[in-house]
C-alpha cells in the first residue's frame, strides 16, 4: 500500500492533476492532444480514456502503455492526467480557482522551427503571473531536414536513429528556444538534463505527427505531478464540489448550460449550486449533469449521456434554470453542509478578487472571460492606462455610450479582447468616432492602443507647434544687401532655430528686444521657401526697416517671441523641438529674464 493510501480519511482521495496546453496558433496544441488520445486508442486502451466536457481524462495505466518503460505504474499514486482540451492561453486564463490558475501544470507548445511568437510570449506572461509550473513541448521535430521518423518512440531513442546532420539542425533550433526562455527569465534545458524542475524548465522535443517524444511528455508530466503536487491533489472526494465555468452555452433541449471544470469534491443531480454572474450570484438547482458519449470529441459531437454525479477532477456540463447571466471564468460551488448565504459569500469573495479597479476616466475594456479580463487589467495597470469600465461580453451600444463620455480623445476607445462587436455597436462607434481595438493577444491589443495614443499626441504636438512661433537667431551677412528698404532684402545666416515667413523680427538693445519689422519672404537659391533651418544661408525680405538705419550688415536679429509662446515652448514642448531651437529659446529667455526674472514663467 502506498503512503498516500494510509494518509487518506474516509472521504479522501488523490484527484487527477489538471493539465493546460498553451501556445501560439498553429504550433500544434490540438494535434498534440489528438495524438495523446489517438495513442491511447491504438494501444487498445480506448475504453480507458474518458471524454469530459472541455477535458480528456487519461488514466495512469493508459499513460504507462503509451510511455512504455518511461512510466512504471507502481511508482505513482496519482490516478492519471486530465487535459483541458479547449487549448490556448484564452481558456487557460479563464480557468482560475481560488485566486490562481486552475491548471496545476501547463504544457507550452512551441514550433521548433518558428520559435517564440506573439501568443507564446503571451502564454509565458500568463504562466509567470499565475506562477504555474510548466514544461515546453518543442513540437514538429519531424520537419527537421533529413529526419528519419521513429513513430511513437521516446525522443532519445529516436535521436539515436538520426544522422549527425539532422541532430545538429534540431539541436540548433532547440537551443534557440532555450535561449528565448532565458531572455524571458527562465532557466531551461533538455528535460533529461534537468535535476530540479522547480528551478528549471524542461524542454521535451516531440512530434504530434509521428508521436515521437509523446512518451517522454507524459512521463515528465506524471513525474512532476507526483513529485511536486501530490499534497495539493489530496481532496475530500465526497465534499461539496468546487469548479470554474469554462463556457456558457446554449444547448438544444437544455437551454443555457455551463461547461465546468470541477477541481474539488463532488457534484450531483439535484444539488443546489451558486454560480458567479454579471450581477448577484445565481442560486439554482442542477437538473442534469452531462458527459459526452465515450470518445466523442466534445467540440463536434453533441450526443451527451446523463450522469448522476461527477467527482474532481473532471469536466462536466451542468443544465439548470436561470443560467443566462453566468460568467465564463466564474466560480461554481455546490451548497452542502453550509447555508446558501455562506456559499454566496464565498463566491462573492472570489469574484471580488477578480474585480478590476476602475478610475473616473479611462478606457472601456470588454473581454470573453473573467480570467482574461483580469489579465488585461493587470497588463493595462502595468502600462499605466486607466480603465473606466471593464466587463465580460460582446461590445454593445451601451459600451459606445460610455466611451463617448470620456474626458479625453485618447479615452474615447474600446479595447475588445476575443469578443464580437455587435453590428449596431459598430455603427454607433463609427457615428460617434469611437475607436475600436480588437485582438486575441493581450499585449498586441495594448501595443496597438499605445501606438494610437503616441500618434495622436504627436499630431497634437505638431498642431500646437505649427501655431507657435519658433525661436530663431540669425545674422545679416556682410556684402549681401540686395535692397535697402520697402522691403529691405538681405542675405542672412540662420545661427540657431527655425526662421519662418511672416515672423516679426527684433533686435536686442541691451536686454530689450525692439521690433524692427516683419519677415515676409524667404528665398533659397532663387526658390521661395517657407522656412530655413540652423546653418542655412538664405535671402529674406523684411517689411519695415531700412538698411543703414534700423539694421546693418553683421547685425544679429531674433524671431520675436510672445511671452505665452515662450512659456509653452519651455514648459510643454521643449522635448519636441530640435536642440538648436532649444539653444535659441534659452538665449532669448536669458536676455528677457535679466530685465524681468518672471518673464515667460
Amino acid at each position: 500500500m502506498s503512503d498516500s493510501d494510509t494518509t487518506m480519511d474516509a472521504g479522501g482521495g488523490l484527484r487527477t492533476p489538471i493539465v493546460a496546453v498553451l501556445g501560439h496558433v498553429d504550433h500544434g496544441k490540438t494535434s498534440l492532444l489528438d495524438k495523446v488520445r489517438g495513442s491511447a486508442v491504438t494501444s487498445g486502451e480506448a475504453g480507458a480514456i474518458t471524454q469530459h466536457i472541455g477535458a480528456t481524462a487519461v488514466p495512469l495505466e493508459t499513460i504507462s502503455d503509451i510511455a512504455g518503460r518511461l512510466v512504471d505504474p507502481d511508482d505513482f499514486d496519482l490516478p492519471g492526467l486530465l487535459f483541458i482540451d479547449t487549448p490556448g492561453h484564452h481558456s487557460f486564463s479563464t480557468l482560475r480557482s481560488r485566486g490562481g490558475a486552475l491548471a496545476d501544470i501547463a504544457v507550452l507548445v512551441v514550433d521548433v522551427n518558428d520559435g517564440f511568437q506573439p501568443q507564446t510570449l503571451e502564454a509565458i506572461d500568463i504562466l509567470k503571473r499565475t506562477q504555474t509550473p510548466f514544461i515546453v513541448a518543442a513540437n514538429k521535430v519531424d520537419t527537421t531536414p533529413g529526419w528519419n521518423p521513429q513513430p511513437d518512440t521516446p525522443i532519445q531513442q529516436s535521436l539515436e536513429a538520426q544522422s549527425d546532420r539532422a541532430e545538429q539542425r534540431l539541436n540548433q533550433n532547440l537551443y534557440e528556444i532555450i535561449g528565448e526562455l532565458s531572455d524571458n527569465g527562465f532557466s531551461a534545458d533538455m528535460y533529461w538534463r534537468v535535476q530540479n524542475f522547480r528551478g528549471n524548465i524542461g524542454v521535451v522535443p516531440v512530434s504530434a505527427e509521428t508521436g515521437e517524444g509523446v512518451p517522454d511528455l507524459l512521463a515528465v508530466l506524471m513525474g512532476l505531478s507526483q513529485r511536486y503536487m501530490k499534497e495539493d491533489m489530496s481532496i475530500d472526494t465526497t465534499g461539496p464540489g468546487s469548479g470554474t465555468v469554462l463556457e456558457v452555452k446554449e444547448e438544444r433541449g437544455f437551454g443555457t448550460t455551463l461547461d465546468v471544470v470541477l477541481y474539488d469534491g463532488t457534484i450531483r443531480t439535484d444539488d443546489t449550486v451558486v454560480v458567479g454572474a454579471k450581477n448577484d450570484p445565481i442560486v439554482t438547482d442542477v437538473r442534469a449533469l452531462l458527459q459526452p458519449q465515450p470518445l466523442a470529441e466534445i467540440r463536434t459531437e453533441k450526443r451527451f449521456e446523463k450522469v448522476d454525479e461527477v467527482s474532481a477532477a473532471a469536466g462536466v456540463k451542468i443544465a439548470a434554470p436561470d443560467l443566462d447571466d453566468a460568467l465564463a471564468g466564474a466560480p461554481v460551488r455546490v451548497v452542502r453542509n453550509q447555508s446558501v448565504e455562506a456559499v454566496i459569500e464565498e463566491v462573492e469573495a472570489e469574484l471580488a478578487e477578480i474585480e478590476v479597479d476602475t478610475a473616473e476616466n479611462g478606457v472601456v475594456v470588454k473581454a470573453d472571460t473573467l480570467g482574461s479580463l483580469e489579465a488585461i487589467a493587470d497588463a493595462l495597470d502595468e502600462a499605466e492606462i486607466p480603465i473606466v469600465r471593464a466587463e465580460v461580453g460582446d461590445v454593445a451600444p451601451r459600451d459606445i455610450a460610455v466611451a463617448s463620455t470620456a474626458d479625453e480623445t485618447k479615452h474615447e476607445v474600446i479595447l475588445a479582447f476575443n469578443v464580437d462587436v455587435l453590428p449596431d455597436a459598430r455603427r454607433e462607434a463609427s457615428d460617434r468616432n469611437i475607436r475600436l481595438f480588437e485582438d486575441d493577444v493581450i499585449y498586441q491589443l495594448i501595443d496597438e492602443y499605445e501606438a494610437f495614443v503616441d500618434e495622436m499626441e504627436r499630431e497634437q504636438q505638431d498642431a500646437i507647434l505649427d501655431k507657435i512661433r519658433r525661436p530663431c537667431r540669425f545674422r545679416i551677412l556682410e556684402d549681401h544687401v540686395f535692397r535697402q528698404s520697402n522691403p529691405a532684402v538681405v542675405g542672412v545666416e540662420v545661427l540657431s532655430g527655425t526662421l519662418r515667413r511672416n515672423t516679426p523680427a527684433a533686435k536686442f538693445q541691451g536686454n530689450d528686444p525692439k521690433r524692427i519689422g516683419s519677415l515676409k519672404a524667404i528665398q533659397s537659391q532663387g526658390e521661395d521657401v517657407d522656412e530655413a533651418r540652423a546653418g542655412e544661408r538664405v535671402s529674406v525680405s523684411i517689411d519695415g526697416p531700412t538698411v543703414g538705419r534700423q539694421i546693418d550688415e553683421g547685425d544679429e536679429l531674433w524671431a520675436e517671441l510672445p511671452e505665452k509662446h515662450a512659456k509653452i515652448l519651455e514648459q510643454e514642448l521643449k522635448e519636441d523641438i530640435p536642440g538648436d531651437e532649444r539653444e535659441a529659446l534659452s538665449m532669448y529667455l536669458d536676455k528677457r529674464r535679466k530685465v524681468d526674472p518672471f518673464w515667460g514663467k
